[in-house]
């Protein structure tokens, strides 16, 4: 599998699958390419049932990611460079819109997290970052807009003063101050983001995957409904798990004082 990447790696392992930018010395920027391949590696992890979390990180201790490769958009403004259709129509990120996943996904963050790489970080459902991390969307200092969902996604998830001052100064800010806001769930020592990212990861895996599935997008969904429409929603998912054997197994197994032995289904 590794072989069908040039910018990312790919690992399935057991229930997780391990995406990573591997762009180490360009501080795992995006381009066209690493787009697409993000879009492929987490298609084909939202496609296969024997995999019910992710894990996304970024190559080295130095970054996650530190947004859009500037040099390789400049080329392709000045008309340098070519892409073909196919990358040219790939979302920034492959998962930062146009993508929907149940599964959940949790972002890994081991240094800079700027620009569209905190995009693609809140574009994520839980993040564990580095205490050395750095967060921002300087994109203003370059005359740009954070364009890869960064002015739709953080003011829905911080406080609507914050999100302004983090989207309108271009300013950096620690990990720390990420974490007082909720931009990220937990902060950690370096050597411990991916242990971290793996310990959430495999207690996700012991619940039924499809009740984390329906949790997930019921809760998502329901941010744009009214309490109403949610709360029927919500009974909507509730009928659904609740006709799947694994429903029968959870309750089964609290009886037989066993653990479940989920199956998807």
């Amino acid at each position: 599998m590794a072989d069908d990447y040039e910018r990312i790696l790919y690992e399935k392992d057991g229930r997780i699958a391990l995406i990573t930018i591997n762009r180490p010395e360009r501080r795992n920027a995006i381009d066209a390419r690493t787009s697409f391949e993000l879009k492929k590696a987490f298609t084909d992890f939202n496609d296969d049932d024997d995999l019910w979390v992710a894990i996304l990180t970024g190559a080295g201790d130095k970054a996650f990611s530190a947004g859009n490769d500037l040099v390789a958009m400049s080329e392709l403004m000045a008309g340098k460079l070519k892409l073909d259709p196919e990358i040219a129509r790939t979302p920034f990120g492959g998962i930062t819109r146009g993508f929907e996943c149940w599964k959940p996904i949790i972002a890994a963050i081991n240094g800079y997290c700027l620009a569209g790489g905190l995009e693609i970080a809140v574009s994520c459902d839980i993040r564990v970052a580095a205490e050395h991390a750095t967060f921002g969307v300087p994109e203003v200092t370059r005359a740009i807009i954070p364009g890869a969902s960064g002015t739709q996604r953080l003011p829905r998830m911080l406080p609507k003063g914050i999100a302004l001052e983090l989207l309108i100064t271009g300013g950096h800010f620690d990990a720390e101050w990420a974490l007082r806001y909720g931009l990220v769930n937990h902060v950690v020592p370096a050597d411990q983001v991916m242990p971290k990212a793996r310990e959430i990861a495999e207690a996700i895996c012991q619940n039924g995957p499809l009740a984390v599935r329906a949790v997930k997008e019921s809760a998502l969904r329901g941010l744009e409904m009214t309490m109403e429409e949610g709360l029927k929603q919500e009974n909507q998912f509730s009928a659904k798990v609740m006709a799947s054997e694994d429903a029968r197994e959870g309750p089964l197994a609290f009886a037989q004082k066993r653990k479940p032995e989920y199956k998807g289904r």
